[in-house]
């Protein structure tokens, strides 16, 4: 396995156990935890596709970060699955919310969940300040929006199959990827920061 593909399942992990920490702690609490995993990320440099998608032009080598970050996902995913409780119990309520907003809806919460992960790793790696990956993951849950990479916590931990999840998910990666791609569209060349590496 290479590289990339450790810092991607590592990517995967990481928010995976942000996502359970949210299912074990729901509402605003949950929330906050949650922020473990994208500080995990941008503190190991850890390949997470919210964080690659707005700065990354080969789709090939971000397909492959989403893979693997669906994989370490597919992992926390099982053990959420495998203890059940109450992190079970609200997955299944997580994944029935979901699948019930239709795919419109569910574009554009996913469009909004990259827009706000893409400017919270954007302004972290341009200034080292956590405070946006801090407020930025919270922001996100608790608008409602669509994380495609932690959604398959929810997936799997709610082992619930519904032919409704065949146009979910990929609706959710699109829209993240639209989201993450919103500020370059928006600040195309003028981007203060765009001549540091990101």
């Amino acid at each position: 396995m290479s590289q990339a593909n450790r810092l991607s399942l590592l990517a995967g992990l990481l928010i995976g156990l942000g996502a359970y920490g949210f299912l074990a702690l729901g509402g605003i609490p949950g929330a906050v935890i949650f922020a473990f995993g994208l500080v995990g990320v941008v503190l190991s440099g850890a390949l997470l596709y919210t964080g690659k998608a707005g700065v990354m032009n080969d789709i090939g080598a971000l397909a492959l970060i989403w893979l693997f970050n669906v994989l370490g996902c597919i992992l926390v995913g099982l053990l959420v699955w495998s203890l059940g409780g109450e992190p079970a119990q609200r997955a299944t309520e997580v994944v029935s919310l979901r699948l019930a907003q239709g795919p419109w809806r569910s574009f554009l919460r996913a469009v909004g969940c990259g827009l706000i992960i893409d400017i919270s790793v954007w302004l972290y790696r341009n200034t080292g300040s956590l405070v946006p990956v801090l407020f930025g993951v919270p922001l996100f849950i608790l608008c409602g929006f669509y994380h495609s990479i932690a959604d398959v916590v929810y997936l799997v931990g709610a082992f619930r199959w519904s032919p409704d999840i065949l146009w979910f998910y990929p609706v959710i990666v699109v829209g993240n990827y639209a989201g993450c791609n919103v500020r370059r569209v928006v600040l195309g060349p003028s981007d203060p920061f765009r001549n540091i590496k990101n």
